[in-house]
């Protein structure tokens, strides 16, 4: 006992001072856990801190059900279904195209259909936590583009819970169609039941976990939560599900703050330990059969998310350098990913797919930082025409909506047709902007007299906009980003 209490302990003291690590280099936290249990278990060389991977098994589960409960606590419902229809069909599009792309993958690699609909799961959906982490990092909260990446992987994780539900029958061994459709209805009818008790039951969940203190109200949430993702497990439908459901219950209760700051402390502890027992699962001698197919996995996502994100930057009028944000933002996988493997080797599908969503979450969770910190140049050789509008000398440029100088702007419109200095000497001009305080036209800096932004040093006027034919684009010398109106409805304003 004393043996596994200390090996329990340094694993996990191990796990976070490597996080704590990869933090300082901008790395996420997820693959330092798994990598712990990896070098540190029964199936690599080396020192072995638990020997039996198996007794991690129940405080794992805790942690994956702690998981997909916050994710179900802190799902915004009303932000989601009050978007506008653009936003689904750009979250569609993601998630059709990357899990369309895992799924020709897993059927191209001949492990079974069952492995097929797990490594297009494991394709499909992108890490929430990472995508969230890269944005504040990169300082990208402001950007025109950030509310619809936010967007899409809400939607994604509103789409988990039903491909969970789906994926059920073929993990449980359905092989009849008449059985897979009896999983499938006792999945989304368990779905149902949890819907209706959200709706018209909340109340009573929160007079039965409520409490004015803390603790009890902590004891509460956890055997609540441990209850029901049990049963959901007992009646056949996957103990994720009913761990996000009822986070859904729970959201609508007034306990929904309390219950957010109480189990973030306990999601963080028992998830690394989720993911360290995946770690500990993993035989490194293993992932060399699993290399090239992880390679492929790895540039069919890049190049998949790569073309999400120009849907998405058509559809919300985005220049090169919103859309490569989009596409590489959102390119990490992580928790669900692992999620997924776990119930399939629980299942007993092939034991490859362990080390291959590891190896393909390691190289995307170290890929996707970087990539998303250099999209400037991704947007660079995205041609005009994959985009609804002419981007030319504006491709690289941030789109932000929180420029503070929008009450300068004091003229739209001009009748200006050309640059008067360029004019007077006798020079030529590229393009043409408008000055939107004073509405004086000068001319870009690809023309020789670079005329407008030397009225911006001359006078300080932040704003400018481009006068040439189909461009609508505002740019704020001050900020150093194009201007965008937020999209969606504006928050009303209490007085």
């Amino acid at each position: 006992m004393h043996a596994d209490l200390i090996g329990f302990g340094a694993i996990v003291l191990v796990a976070g001072l490597l996080a704590r690590a990869g933090r300082r280099v901008g790395l996420p936290s997820v693959p330092f856990f798994m990598l712990t249990g990896i070098v540190l278990g029964p199936a690599t060389p080396g020192p072995v801190l638990i020997e039996h991977p198996e007794d991690l098994a129940l405080l794992a589960s805790i942690g994956l059900i702690l998981l997909l409960f916050n994710l179900g606590v802190e799902f915004p419902v009303r932000q989601v279904f009050g978007s506008g229809k653009r936003l689904f069909i750009a979250a569609a599009a993601s998630i059709g195209l990357n899990v369309g792309a895992g799924l020709g993958l897993g059927f191209t690699l001949g492990w079974g259909t069952p492995e097929a609909f797990v490594i297009a799961g494991a394709l499909g959906i992108s890490s929430s936590a990472i995508a969230t982490k890269l944005l504040i990092e990169l300082r990208r909260l402001a950007n025109a583009e950030t509310p619809i990446i936010l967007g899409i992987i809400v939607i994604e994780d509103l789409f988990l819970a039903f491909y969970l539900a789906l994926l059920s029958p073929i993990l449980a061994g359905a092989t009849s169609p008449a059985d897979i459709a009896m999983h499938i209805g006792m999945s989304f009818g368990y779905l149902l039941l949890l819907v209706a008790v959200a709706r018209w039951g909340a109340r009573a969940i929160g007079w039965l976990i409520g409490s004015h203190e803390d603790e009890l109200l902590a004891i509460g949430m956890v055997g609540l939560v441990v209850l029901v993702a049990g049963l959901s497990a007992e009646v056949g439908v996957s103990d994720a599900i009913g761990a996000l459901m009822i986070g859904l219950v729970v959201a609508r209760t007034a306990l929904r703050e309390r219950v957010e700051r109480l189990v973030l402390p306990l999601r963080d502890v028992f998830a690394a330990v989720f993911f360290v027992g995946f770690g500990l699962s993993i035989d490194v001698g293993a992932l060399g059969s699993v290399a090239v197919p992880v390679a492929i996995a790895v540039a069919v996502t890049i190049l998949v998310n790569i073309c999400s994100g120009l849907i998405t930057g058509s559809l919300f009028g985005f220049n090169q350098r919103g859309a490569a944000n989009v596409g590489l933002t959102v390119l990490g996988r992580g928790e669900f990913s692992l999620i997924l493997a776990t119930l399939a080797l629980g299942a007993g599908l092939d034991g490859r797919i362990g080390p291959f969503v590891a190896l393909y979450v390691l190289i995307l969770a170290v890929l996707s930082p970087m990539f998303a910190a250099q999209s400037r140049y991704l947007a660079r050789i995205i041609p005009d025409q994959l985009l609804r509008s002419r981007w030319r000398y504006v491709r690289e440029e941030t789109m932000s909506t929180a420029c503070t100088h929008l009450d300068r702007i004091q003229i739209t419109e001009t009748d200006g047709d050309g640059c008067r200095e360029c004019l007077e000497a006798g020079e030529g001009w590229v393009h043409l902007r408008m000055c939107l305080t004073c509405g004086l036209v000068g001319c870009c800096d690809d023309s020789p007299g670079r005329h407008a932004t030397a009225h911006f040093s001359e006078t300080g006027h932040p704003l400018i906009r481009s006068i040439e034919p189909r461009e609508d684009w505002r740019y704020c010398y001050v900020d150093g980003a194009l201007v965008r109106e937020p999209i969606g409805p504006r928050e009303p304003v209490e007085s």
